[in-house]
């Protein structure tokens, strides 16, 4: 796994040397894809936004919209989804030390933001992407037949998907300091909210904060700590059943803490930096499209609320947040559009670029997997 032209080792357990279990340890634990999975956030997200376009339709307001989009910023805006992958192809292959090669690292993060689109916004799609990364790497191995990179163990990738997550914590918690402060001179939280929905994005806002900080010191100074939390947490009737699993989860987790504090502070610098690049090419895509057939839109309240918005979207229950997100962009951009007619073609712009050809392409890249897999096998 170790490349000589890396002076420091990978992201990597004593426990998990850098080996690829076996096909049957493998399929043991594999996250499976169902249809179910695919279908139920294209169910949700198009349902809600039928129940926009009933409420807000016009039979001009596409054609409105088309005629008044300035092609090079909507090119800029396909640009900003493809800067998101790049940095974030970039941020895996990375944390992983360049054991997963720059394209590697861009089908890898593809297969993130799919698992993500199909799972609940609030679980995310880790656990698929963490598989996904160790049956890529052994099979970009056997192709390559290269010595300087081997293969990734389950465990390493896991270990890179801990950091990489603590990466997008710390970018939340210095996030939320930023809305807050502009909530102050701007109105961040659109007034159709309410002044119970103002109090209560602030409350999850400084939650969020809170909780990410927590992590992140507790992640790389006392991962015991979380430890502790889980065990006193799971001690309720409800989550008592999950106890034992998550226990032993907690354990590895400190192993991986572990390593990650051994790493060299340039590690942690660079890391946040293409982290930082993955999330403002995100905030950036409502801003472009909008600003595209609204020219004189505040272009600062703009960039606040679609950060704002996004994070909001953390908390959703449904996969990749469908249903809720589309919700979300009605209230965070409806007043700001010259007409209520032209959220529904902007939001299903917005949603093409930054969600469904994700999907498209999670489902186009997990095929070809297959039959690379199939193709390496024997």
């Amino acid at each position: 796994m170790a490349d000589p032209t890396i002076h420091h080792d990978p992201v990597q357990t004593d426990d998990h040397p850098a080996g690829f279990p076996d096909s049957g340890q493998l399929a043991a634990g594999a996250p499976t894809i169902s249809l179910k999975g695919l279908l139920l956030p294209l169910v949700l997200g198009l349902g809600v936004l039928g129940i926009i376009a009933w409420y807000t339709w016009d039979e001009g307001a596409f054609g409105q919209f088309i005629k008044a989009v300035n092609p090079w910023i909507m090119l800029a805006a396909l640009g900003a989804t493809a800067a998101r992958v790049w940095f974030g192809g970039w941020r895996i292959s990375f944390v992983s030390r360049h054991s997963l090669g720059f394209k590697a690292g861009i089908r890898c993060q593809l297969m993130w933001d799919f698992a993500s689109n199909i799972s609940p916004s609030v679980v995310g799609g880790a656990p698929l992407t963490a598989y996904y990364i160790a049956r890529e790497s052994r099979v970009t191995s056997m192709e390559t037949k290269a010595s300087r990179r081997g293969p990734i163990a389950i465990g390493d990738a896991s270990a890179v998907m801990t950091y990489v997550m603590l990466l997008d914590q710390v970018w939340f918690a210095l996030s939320v300091p930023v809305i807050l402060v502009a909530s102050i001179y701007m109105d961040v939280i659109p007034a159709a909210a309410g002044t119970v929905g103002l109090w209560t994005a602030m409350i999850y806002f400084v939650t969020l904060m809170a909780y990410a900080a927590v992590f992140a010191y507790a992640t790389l100074f006392h991962p015991e700590l979380l430890s502790r939390i889980a065990a006193t947490l799971f001690k309720l009737p409800l989550l008592r059943r999950f106890r034992e699993r998550v226990l032993k989860e907690m354990e590895q987790f400190a192993e991986r803490s572990a390593v990650l504090r051994k790493q060299k502070k340039d590690f942690f610098l660079r890391g946040f930096g293409l982290t930082a690049g993955t999330w403002l090419a995100r905030y950036s895509l409502a801003v472009l499209v909008i600003w595209s057939f609204v020219p004189d839109v505040d272009t600062l309240l703009l960039t606040m609320r679609s950060i704002a918005q996004t994070i909001s979207s953390l908390i959703m229950p449904t996969p990749g947040g469908a249903g809720g997100i589309e919700g979300l962009y009605a209230l965070f951009f409806g007043d700001l559009l010259p007409s209520a007619a032209l959220i529904v073609p902007s939001l299903l712009t917005w949603r093409i670029l930054g969600y469904y050809i994700f999907l498209v392409m999670g489902v186009t890249i997990s095929t070809r997997h297959l039959q690379r897999t199939s193709g390496t096998s024997d």
